[in-house]
């Protein structure tokens, strides 16, 4: 489970990732050079990466954790399949 601290700053990231895609977009329509629009798609992608990190640890440290605690042990077969997802 997140704190309220920890969701606005999950979502201080998104709106950052999402200012982020805009600016990819622009700098298409611009017609900037291929390796600077490659380098801030790779920002984006990098900071959605972290986003997911730190969502999947609060799951298995909350979630999980919980789950296991009341005798529900498939749900970790579906972090092993959310981990093996998300690292494609």
């Amino acid at each position: 489970m997140r704190d309220n601290k920890e969701k606005d700053k999950l979502l201080k990231s998104l709106r950052r990732v999402e200012g982020q895609v805009r600016g990819i977009q622009n700098m298409l329509e611009d017609e900037r050079y291929c390796i600077d629009v490659l380098i801030q798609v790779q920002a984006a992608r990098a900071a959605l990466t972290t986003i997911g990190l730190t969502i999947l640890e609060q799951h298995a440290k909350g979630c999980v954790v919980s789950a296991i605690q009341h005798g529900d042990e498939t749900i970790i077969d579906e972090l092993l399949d959310t981990i093996k997802q998300f690292a494609r």
